[in-house]
């Protein structure tokens, strides 16, 4: 029987291989991530998370998951939002992130409504109708089985909760699309001189050239039952804001 495959970057591994291949990426830029973030995006990346945040409608006493957080940057404006009657989850698969996650917010003084959890987006470790909101920013994309994670997302919002992912997509002008992958090319290098790590970064650069463009991901959105499904192109399309809505009677 041929083992089932799946694409890390350009290749095709086993499924049962992918997690663990991506853990090693994250486990080698953890702690220079938030810098090459804002070299990679030229700062950009800020905003777009704010108006991610947004989105998400967030109100104070929520019950907030920030799924694949990484380094805590959405946690730590969402917890402000959500105030002590509300609860953030920071959680992600790999232990690395998660841990310079946790110490900027105890650095920044956030500590009393957020927890922290490292789990696989597959399988939440939480009962059905748990979470008002949850958030994923350039998380989805280094998920395994984006369908199965959608509807373990779904499981466990609340009836009438709201997903917003914020990922890398396709720019949408040919000229703009020819001048992102120029620069793209030049994120290994820099990967290189910043972190001392070039292969990571070409694996960031291959991840975002497999991952579905806006209308594939929205329906996938809609296959997995969200409702109202829509996105927001930023940037030109070279990242894009997906948001869908668990209906009241799921």
């Amino acid at each position: 029987m041929t083992e089932e495959t799946t694409h890390f970057g350009r290749k095709q591994v086993p499924v049962g291989e992918k997690a663990a291949r991506v853990a090693g990426v994250f486990h080698s830029v953890a702690n220079r991530y938030d810098v090459m973030n804002d070299v990679m995006s030229l700062g950009s990346h800020r905003l777009m998370k704010q108006f991610a945040i947004q989105l998400t409608a967030a109100r104070a006493g929520d019950k907030i998951m920030d799924l694949a957080g990484g380094t805590g940057d959405l946690t730590e404006k969402l917890a402000n939002i959500v105030g002590p009657a509300g609860q953030i989850t920071l959680c992600d698969i790999n232990y690395s992130m998660l841990s310079n996650g946790r110490d900027r917010l105890l650095d920044h003084g956030i500590s009393g409504n957020v927890d922290y959890l490292q789990a696989n987006a597959e399988c939440l470790p939480f009962p059905t109708h748990h979470f008002d909101v949850i958030t994923m920013a350039f998380g989805l994309r280094n998920v395994t089985r984006k369908e199965v994670a959608l509807k373990e997302i779904l499981r466990v919002l609340k009836p009438g909760g709201r997903l917003v992912v914020l990922e890398f997509s396709k720019a949408i002008n040919p000229g703009i699309s020819t001048i992102y992958k120029s620069f793209s090319k030049l994120w290994p290098r820099i990967g290189q001189a910043i972190t001392g790590d070039h292969d990571s970064y070409q694996y960031l650069v291959e991840s975002i050239e497999m991952h579905p463009d806006q209308e594939t991901l929205k329906a996938m959105f809609s296959d997995a039952g969200f409702i109202d499904c829509s996105y927001h192109n930023l940037l030109n399309g070279i990242a894009a804001i997906h948001i869908g809505n668990k209906a009241d009677g799921l």
